[in-house]
């Protein structure tokens, strides 16, 4: 569930937009760098790849040694400087000249942080002679920044199957409609003065009736998803399957849980689940697989026994006596009318977490029986849970982001991780995710609205994920996506979930304005980017759609299909990405903005492949020339297009190639 607080970043680290100009110098200019009092910045460079840092993931005896790219011979001395959390002191770590690259063009210099369990945050200070540079990730500065810092934190790992995997998204009504048996009716039944409407595949979302949206249903169902695995697994390629909610609940959404220990019997049943489950995890049937499950634990539905407003459970509910034994467990402000909801909705009533060990949280993950505890572990050994709506979870009906909520956070990751260590945790939230992620005590990533969905919407398609009017130029594009790196370890990044469209927004087929050109463009982008892609059902072939509920539209099998020619990128872009773990893991560098014609180019590199990526978001084919020297790539190198097949050698350190409108190329070497 979307919060409404469109906390939207906008762009960070404008400094750093100078330095991106003076990336498309030929290699013939590099050898004017020299010990001359100028730090030249186009030379610079550093992330966590494993180029660049030997252990992204310290244990707290691993030290770690870090490398600073330069120009060859054109600085005097580095230095890092971090602050380490244990002594709240910035300590000094001077730097050695270690190496050159293969092509003779820079410099590698190397320093070690000392091993210890605390977490630290660093940067460079680069000198030559009398000027000095700092580069940390929020990129490069004349003046000592004071903020944007890398981090290490020791003992903090990621899954790494989430590093490495597709996200397929699916809204289990409007998917595929596997057993007609268990479909909801019309009149089955009524809630909150609606009746329930049974709607035919491929109509309109709307109801019927005024205001009974959520009583719409078209039969999809867990049943329906495991027989289209194929599809998701083979045919696209996807290994990591999200599923929006599946617990008894009264709502074609079920973000109002009823009863988290039971399937809802329009998606089957408890057995059903297991099987699916099964079937993602087996090789037998594609790729292993994995299974994210939603998890809503800000607020039950009303309709749950422990509140039980409409009298349907035998349990007496805190809404039925303030004697039951759940009344402590949400929040009246005058009983019963007056509790305290997600976003003050009265079918959602918010849970109380209380203090460490109160009911509510081990109900919901402390205890072995636990909701979260139950389905990681046998017979259904789920893989990792979406927190909906996590920033929320409080006490005494507070709004979160507090340190109540931290606590809360940190007991259900260690709860997680005893069941299984390599079980992901993914949070919701549409700003910078830092609070929850960077000192991994919490969770693993976060889907990425502001560092992804966003920024991508408005570039390509000059709308907003609500589908408002909001265009941006490419360079404000990478320093917007540099600036939201920086919010986040390495590991995190690696792990946030990069949707183009969600449950919660419009489709991004209807803000591209059902131009599928751009969905290509939209799909070459997320396949090689930093982050796990995470495709919402339909829009692998531009599915349309506006706001909820619109954007929960059937899918459409007649288009989903290896002949529909957005979905074959799909494929081809997945199978490109799983090829290369320089995609996955490697190393992200900016090659070239160019506002004018709209192209945007940069490097996934690790030591294994050198790839630079080009993207033209302009109508109309445009020449570009890229300066691959930035990367390593020697001359009389070929680079090959993964994509088209086409073939490019390096001349003078760079590639000149065509590419056609709202399209790419993925050159490899």
């Amino acid at each position: 569930m979307r919060n409404n607080q469109r906390t939207v970043r906008r762009c960070k680290a404008i400094a750093v937009l100078a330095a991106l100009l003076l990336y498309a110098l030929p290699s013939s200019a590099l050898l004017a760098a020299s010990n001359d009092g100028n730090v030249e910045w186009s030379g610079l460079f550093h992330d966590q790849g494993p180029l660049f840092d030997n252990h992204v993931e310290p244990t707290a005896s691993q030290s770690v040694t870090l490398t600073l790219r330069t120009f060859k011979g054109d600085i005097t001395s580095a230095n890092i400087k971090y602050y380490d959390s244990a002594d709240g002191q910035f300590h000094w770590i001077a730097m050695n000249w270690a190496a050159n690259d293969p092509t003779g063009t820079f410099d590698y210099w190397k320093g070690t942080v000392p091993a210890s369990a605390s977490e630290k945050y660093y940067r460079f200070q680069v000198n030559d002679g009398s000027a000095t540079a700092w580069l940390n990730a929020a990129g490069t500065s004349s003046a000592e920044p004071s903020s944007g810092d890398f981090f290490i934190v020791p003992g903090f790992t990621t899954p790494a199957w989430m590093k490495n995997g597709v996200i397929y998204q699916v809204f289990p009504d409007r998917f595929y409609n596997g057993n007609t048996a268990n479909d909801v009716t019309d009149g089955q039944y009524s809630y909150a003065g609606c009746a329930t409407e049974k709607h035919a595949w491929g109509t309109g979302v709307a109801s019927r009736a005024s205001g009974c949206n959520s009583a719409v249903f078209f039969g999809g169902d867990l049943a329906g998803v495991d027989q289209k695995l194929g599809y998701i697994k083979n045919t696209l390629g996807a290994d990591i399957l999200y599923l929006n909610p599946i617990f008894l609940s009264p709502t074609n959404h079920k973000y109002d849980t009823e009863d988290y220990m039971k399937v809802d019997p329009a998606f089957g049943s408890n057995n059903t689940l297991q099987a699916l489950i099964a079937d993602v995890h087996s090789s037998g049937n594609g790729p292993r697989g994995y299974v994210l499950l939603d998890g809503v634990f800000n607020h039950t539905g009303d309709t749950e026994a422990w509140f039980d407003r409409y009298h349907w459970s035998s349990v007496t509910g805190a809404y039925e006596s303030q004697s039951s034994s759940y009344y402590g467990w949400y929040t009246f402000q005058s009983w019963p009318g007056s509790y305290s909801g997600f976003f003050g909705i009265a079918s959602m009533p918010k849970l109380d977490y209380g203090s460490s060990g109160s009911a509510v949280r081990n109900a919901i993950y402390g205890s072995g029986t636990s909701v979260v505890q139950t389905y990681l572990k046998a017979p259904y050994a789920i893989d990792g849970w979406r927190l909906d709506a996590a920033q929320y979870l409080d006490a005494n009906g507070g709004d979160g982001s507090d340190a109540t909520n931290h606590q809360i956070m940190a007991e259900l990751r260690a709860a997680v991780k005893s069941v299984n260590p390599d079980a992901d945790i993914l949070g919701e939230f549409w700003g910078n995710a830092g609070p929850w992620t960077d000192n991994g005590t919490e969770w693993d990533g976060a889907m990425n609205y502001d560092g992804f969905m966003q920024p991508v919407s408005e570039w390509i398609t000059g709308r907003d994920y609500g589908n408002g009017a909001a265009a941006i130029p490419v360079s404000q594009f990478d320093s917007w996506l540099r600036g939201t790196r920086a919010n986040y370890p390495t590991n995190v990044q690696q792990t946030m979930s990069n949707a183009l469209g969600s449950h919660d927004t419009t489709r991004f087929g209807t803000r591209a304005g059902g131009d599928i050109w751009k969905t290509y463009l939209a799909l070459i982008f997320q396949m090689t980017y930093v982050g796990t892609p995470t495709i919402y059902y339909g829009d692998e072939y531009g599915m349309q759609g506006g706001a909820d509920p619109d954007n929960r539209r059937t899918f459409d099998w007649t288009v989903g299909s290896a002949t529909n020619s957005a979905v074959a990128l799909t494929h081809k872009l997945i199978a490109i990405r799983n090829a290369y773990p320089a995609l996955r893991t490697g190393s992200f560098m900016t090659l070239l903005t160019d506002d004018n014609s709209k192209l945007y180019a940069y490097g996934r590199f690790d030591a294994g492949n050198r790839i630079a990526v080009v993207l033209n978001n302009d109508p109309v084919t445009h020449s570009v020339t890229m300066p691959v020297w930035q990367l390593s790539v020697a001359d009389g190198s070929h680079l090959v297009d993964q994509i088209s097949g086409t073939s490019y050698t390096v001349q003078n350190g760079q590639v000149t190639l065509d590419v056609n409108g709202h399209y790419g190329a993925i050159l490899a070497q």
